[in-house]
């Protein structure tokens, strides 16, 4: 029982930190942007286009400037999904003996596509909320700085300096700023995410399998993409308001959640609340198709060689 646990372990946090090191890599230059076009300030003013945003970080450093604060994103991101997603798969499996969150033993097996414990439509959205909120509160320093890097508000050159200076600025709050604004953007998106996720993926497999042969990692690819989408512009206000605070700590007008959302719908109307939405959409769409794809072949390559 030990070995199978600890390999279950090793199984899940591998795969987890192969995801989180992919998506990384591939998406870091729409972090950059989003974070840009989210720092602007300005009353009735319209923030840049992403093609403008892009040819200035391009002009200035080249073509490496799109992947600034890539240091700091694996710094979260490896070890971040790699956790989140041994915890959720643990969540998942302590709550599948609760008669109220387990899967229905009516549904249709999707063993051929993934290892991963069955719940209830409510046991995916609690188990997704609470163990992202976790990770979160953990990760939220390597957050804060991997903001700032990709911001151009600052000229850190390494991950030591950046911590330095924000505990220097705002002492041991400083590495939880706008964390209230994450875990109400991440707690409600994982939950989403997971629910969509299980649903979409299960009725695709049904489908599939009375119709098609397709392989296991295009059903991954389009739940994951379809899940997150759908997570994203349920969730982005707060990743907006999560940016200001982050990036302009003392500014009073973004002290609270409160006030940062009220000070950008004053600003720039409720347009404003969704600046850089259509980037972090293609972010999400894609990391998630990326990250859960491989996290799920990865666990099934692993079980059929055991």
């Amino acid at each position: 029982m030990g070995n199978h646990t600890q390999r279950s372990a090793f199984e899940h946090l591998t795969s987890g930190a192969f995801s989180g090191f992919s998506s990384a890599i591939a998406l870091q230059p729409l972090d950059v942007l989003k974070t840009r076009i989210q720092q602007m300030d300005g009353a009735g003013g319209k923030p840049q286009s992403t093609l403008a945003i892009t040819k200035e970080i391009t002009s200035q450093n080249g073509i490496r400037g799109l992947w600034r604060g890539t240091v700091p994103t694996l710094s979260r991101n490896v070890p971040g999904v790699a956790m989140y997603f041994y915890l959720l798969q643990t969540v998942r499996r302590n709550m599948a003996n609760v008669p109220l969150f387990s899967g229905s033993p009516t549904s249709i097996s999707t063993s051929s596509t993934t290892t991963l414990t069955k719940l209830s439509s409510q046991g995916n959205l609690l188990a997704g909320a609470l163990t992202r909120l976790g990770v979160g509160l953990v990760l939220n320093p390597f957050t804060v700085v991997k903001t700032r890097f990709e911001s151009n508000l600052y000229s850190y050159k390494s991950m030591a300096e950046a911590l330095q200076d924000i505990w220097r600025q705002s002492g041991p709050s400083g590495l939880l700023q706008g964390f209230k604004a994450s875990a109400l953007r991440d707690a409600p998106y994982a939950g989403i995410f997971v629910l969509f996720y299980e649903l979409i993926k299960e009725r695709s497999t049904n489908i599939v399998s009375r119709n098609w042969d397709i392989p296991a990692p295009w059903i991954h690819t389009w739940s994951g993409a379809s899940a997150g989408m759908i997570a994203t512009l349920a969730t982005h206000p707060f990743d907006v308001v999560k940016t200001k605070m982050q990036i302009q700590p003392g500014n009073y007008r973004y002290r609270s959640v409160t006030s940062t959302a009220f000070d950008i719908f004053k600003a720039r109307g409720l347009l404003g609340l969704f600046d850089g939405g259509g980037i972090r959409i293609s972010r999400k769409v894609l990391s998630s198709a990326i990250s859960w794809t491989v996290y799920e072949s990865l666990l099934l390559f692993m079980n059929q060689t055991k």
